[in-house]
């Protein structure tokens, strides 16, 4: 999902991702950092996570792992999930899950778990195959239904509009200024 994510918001500034290094997680992801980071020294490499529950300031989690960013690298940091990216496309996203724009989050930066209101937003949703996709299985032990993820990816690449978004998100509105950097002419 970073991954359509980050593809989107990358031809929103009017770029395109070229290799994409999303395998092992988000632990291996900053396992390699170092590695991406002197890559970035070279030409224009980004980087997305969630921010999760590891800190409770971007600023800080950023300086742990990064404390001397490439010139060309951008690491980005979604506050707290890219699904609260997501959900601050509020016209679309309701249409998209069926439910009433009402009940999708006003301030989604402000989202202690963004993943779990997306599910909540899936359970009221008028259409059967929303529900069965991406709410979880009763007594399954897992946070999200069998095809949330695939769901969620259809909806960044084909409903999400990242200007819209923007106005709702500070946090992406940052992502979005970096990204464009990359691409402006020197």
């Amino acid at each position: 999902m970073d991954e359509a994510v980050l593809r989107r918001l990358c031809e929103h500034v009017g770029s395109s991702l070229g290799a994409v290094h999303v395998k092992g997680g988000k632990p291996r992801l900053l396992q390699r950092l170092g590695g991406y980071n002197e890559a970035a020294r070279f030409g224009p490499w980004a980087v997305l996570v969630d921010l999760d529950q590891d800190r409770e300031c971007v600023v800080d989690f950023v300086r742990h792992w990064l404390p001397n960013p490439a010139e060309h690298m951008r690491f980005r940091v979604c506050v707290r999930q890219v699904e609260s990216w997501l959900l601050a496309d509020r016209e679309q996203l309701s249409a998209f899950l069926a439910v009433p724009r009402a009940t999708v989050p006003h301030d989604p930066d402000r989202c202690g778990h963004a993943k779990h209101e997306m599910v909540k937003l899936a359970r009221r949703s008028t259409r059967r195959a929303v529900r069965e996709e991406m709410v979880p299985r009763p007594r399954s032990g897992r946070p999200t239904g069998p095809a949330y993820s695939a769901r969620l990816i259809e909806f960044a690449r084909e409903r999400w509009r990242p200007d819209v978004a923007c106005e709702r998100s500070e946090s992406l509105q940052r992502c979005v200024a970096r990204l464009a950097e990359l691409t402006a002419p020197s």
